[in-house]
């Protein structure tokens, strides 16, 4: 074949220009950029080196195997990772000269053990569970940890780089529990400065807070999302001028006419109400496309937005074409950033009854991935 049958076309011109964005919004504040799952589904290595070339100070993953993969692809700057089990590769986190986190005191004598080991101070930050009740540490057991934390420096096993938490509502910007987390991450704070702790940064803000609570964004902010050019607070944000990244494209595989009356797909859940002309996508749930958004979903086909008709298959969905006929191998732009009045990965979180992280995460499968850079985008 002369093109991919399915492709995921990522544009690091984008994630430069949101990067830089971002980093202008929230300054004198460090920025973060998340690159966790892959990057969003977005292919984390080359996310990462557009990123830095973007000014990116740091980078952030969930697990020191996401972290030990941005140092194979070239990354030496800094990069914390903050979810872990127990019997975790330590000892290689901190010879890659990695941030790693701690949740409880358990976590962190692991950590000093890695370090006695391998005779480098580990770089260590603290995650204090300010009420989203997920990761971190609970604050009844808070100044446990902050002591175990000082015993631990003052003895040159670790230096406490950070101290942090996460929002649980930062993209509804009236809810009453962001004022409530960042009153216990203040508190937090304060019983590690009496600890004697001076952590380097102090960061609480997510995308969204990032955006919209400027009073959150402490020494650092994490953005994951928006990076990638997508809302995180759809409804909410200013038009910061964000580009989305990524598009997904493939081509029609047949086309055909429909009488009134013929249905469609799995259990028939539509029936053409006229003659009509459909055509065949040959990507389905296997490559990460929503099944829930069978006849709620448009891609963008000739264009048009082309409705989706009947359920989303592993392998393939249909959409109407309202009697045209393009030929098999037209293009089928699934979503893009929306600039030619294509579904956006946010249209299709709407439809799907989900969230743009979702989809883009979740899309690939059998679909490849292709990074372009056109330069300056935006």
């Amino acid at each position: 074949m002369t093109r991919p049958r399915a492709s995921i076309s990522v544009e690091l011109g984008a994630i430069r220009h949101n990067v830089e964005v971002l980093a202008r919004l929230v300054a004198p504040s460090a920025l973060m950029v998340v690159v966790k799952a892959d990057g969003y589904g977005h292919g984390m290595v080359p996310v990462a080196h557009a990123a830095r070339q973007a000014g990116a100070p740091w980078l952030g993953v969930a697990t020191i195997d996401e972290a030990l993969q941005l140092r194979r692809g070239g990354d030496s700057g800094r990069v914390l990772c903050w979810l872990t089990v127990p019997g975790e590769d330590y000892d290689t986190a901190l010879r890659e000269d990695l941030d790693v986190t701690a949740y409880s005191a358990a976590e962190l004598d692991e950590i000093a053990a890695a370090a006695e080991r391998t005779g480098i101070a580990a770089r260590v930050q603290l995650k204090v569970d300010t009420g989203l009740s997920r990761g971190g540490s609970p604050t009844a057991v808070w100044p446990d940890l902050v002591e175990e934390a000082r015993r631990l420096e003052t003895a040159g096993l670790v230096r406490i780089t950070g101290i942090w938490s996460h929002f649980a509502t930062s993209d509804e910007p009236d809810h009453p529990a962001s004022d409530a987390q960042q009153k216990v991450f203040d508190e937090a704070l304060d019983v590690a400065f009496d600890a004697g702790l001076r952590p380097e940064l102090r960061h609480l803000a997510n995308s969204a807070a990032a955006i919209l609570r400027p009073g959150a964004r402490y020494d650092l902010v994490r953005c994951g999302i928006a990076a990638y050019g997508l809302d995180p607070a759809p409804g909410r944000t200013p038009d910061l001028g964000l580009v989305p990244a990524m598009s997904v494209v493939t081509q029609l595989a047949m086309v055909k006419p429909l009488r009134a009356g013929d249905s469609v797909s799995y259990g028939h859940t539509w029936t053409a109400d006229r003659d009509t002309t459909v055509g065949l996508v040959p990507v389905g749930y296997a490559e990460g496309i929503p099944r829930h958004a069978g006849n709620r979903a448009h891609v963008w086909v000739a264009g048009k937005r082309r409705p989706v008709r009947g359920r989303v298959c592993m392998d393939q969905f249909v959409v109407d074409l309202d009697g045209d006929l393009p030929e098999a191998g037209e293009q089928v732009l699934v979503f893009g950033p929306g600039t030619a009045g294509e579904p956006t990965a946010q249209d299709w979180a709407e439809a799907s009854e989900t969230i743009s992280y979702e989809i883009v995460a979740r899309i690939g499968g059998r679909m490849s991935l292709l990074h372009v850079d056109s330069g300056e985008v935006g």
